[in-house]
């Protein structure tokens, strides 16, 4: 049968693994929209090669330039913010949810709101929105899929399982760049050295946040807001090789664990074939050369981050969408070479301290604590007001 997708974001890194899985299988899926950031080349040239329906710019700015580089092909071309929403609530089997930062949020919960399959790769829709996109997909009777690695891990170890027969969730870390460093060397690392991950290739600041083990704190609200298993059920352990993805303890003592390649078209794939499965080009795993996975216990001395995003679960509200602006505004002054590294979790911790407001519900209510907290980080850390998430 074929599947109807769209895929919002597609000219990033997630949009070009799907692609790329899509390109290799080109008789089970009809693309009907595609959106990007401000590449119409780019977009214009994924639009042509798929046959889309629509393609969108986010940069309505260039929406003349999409049409001219589209004419003669037939497919719609639109621009802005409402158009993301529009695309997004075009009918799809399957709406691969990828746009990074707060602009995804709106385009999210459109593609929520058509009670259809969302594959979810967009971390502020949970971390910033868990309760509001939660209750969402709720209303809606949608189907939500978790494309990050270790989510998608433990929906297939899960596997249909009753959540109240689990005993652990495990989110494994690869614990980063500087997970051997001593506490007195952190302070001294460079932005170069945090963003080479031994393990995977990422943007500049989602190495940075799992050189800090933010990434981790940040996955563990989502999970928190995906299996209702409670926060006091997951906990985190660092793996180096990056082979177990993610596992799920059963009360019977039972320990179901999803290991695969540190490739993202892996749980992309998974999600593109749900409830089914789609070969991939990924190098199947070779456990004896591999040889030995090891695990640990996060030391949360070092790195607090993983603490912090527990404490925020807990404190519930708006805490962890401040957590995540105020990571935002740390990240981007320690790549600009303005603060230390072991500041960034220090003003997260002090903007959490002095920032609280009230809990949103609605995502005008998310943008707005997401405004204030990026504005009181930018204050603390003296670096003037920044508001663009990075990419």
């Amino acid at each position: 049968m074929i599947r109807s997708l769209t895929i919002l974001g597609a000219t990033g890194s997630i949009g070009a693994s799907t692609l790329d899985l899509v390109r290799r299988n080109r008789e089970a899926f009809r693309v009907v929209a595609l959106t990007g950031n401000r590449n119409v080349a780019v977009l214009a040239g994924l639009a042509r090669e798929f046959a889309a329906e629509l393609a969108v710019i986010a940069d309505a700015a260039l929406l003349p330039d999409l049409r001219e580089a589209l004419a003669g092909s037939g497919i719609a071309a639109a621009g802005g913010a409402a158009a993301l929403v529009e695309a997004a609530q075009r009918p799809a089997d399957l709406t691969v949810a990828a746009i990074v930062g707060c602009a995804g949020l709106a385009p999210t919960m459109a593609a929520i709101e058509q009670g259809r399959t969302v594959a979810l790769a967009n971390k502020e829709a949970l971390v910033s929105a868990g309760g509001v996109m939660t209750r969402a997909v709720t209303r809606h009777g949608t189907t939500l899929l978790p494309v990050d690695s270790e989510h998608n891990a433990i929906f297939q170890c899960l596997a249909g399982n009753d959540p109240a027969h689990v005993r652990w969730i495990t989110l494994t870390a690869s614990g980063g760049p500087f997970r051997d460093w001593p506490a007195e060397r952190l302070a001294h690392a460079t932005p170069a050295e945090a963003v080479r991950h031994p393990n995977w290739s990422m943007g500049a600041k989602i190495s940075v946040d799992s050189a800090t083990m933010m990434n981790k704190g940040l996955e563990f609200i989502e999970a928190y807001h995906l299996f209702p298993v409670g926060e006091e059920r997951l906990r985190i352990l660092v793996h180096p090789q990056s082979i177990v993805h993610s596992m799920v303890e059963y009360r019977d003592g039972s320990t179901l664990a999803q290991l695969g390649p540190s490739d993202m078209r892996v749980p992309i794939a998974s999600a593109l074939a749900w409830p089914a499965r789609m070969a991939t080009p990924c190098d199947p795993l070779d456990l004896a050369a591999i040889g030995t996975l090891t695990f640990r216990a996060p030391d949360e001395v070092r790195f607090p981050a993983t603490r912090l995003a527990r404490e925020a679960v807990v404190a519930g509200g708006a805490a962890a969408a401040v957590l995540n602006a105020a990571n935002e505004i740390a990240v981007a002054a320690f790549l600009a070479g303005q603060i230390a590294f072991t500041r960034i979790v220090q003003c997260c911790e002090d903007v959490l301290a002095r920032t609280m407001p009230a809990a949103p519900h609605t995502l005008d209510d998310v943008i707005a604590v997401d405004g204030e907290a990026r504005a009181r980080a930018s204050e603390l850390l003296g670096t003037g007001q920044m508001t663009e998430r990075l990419i």
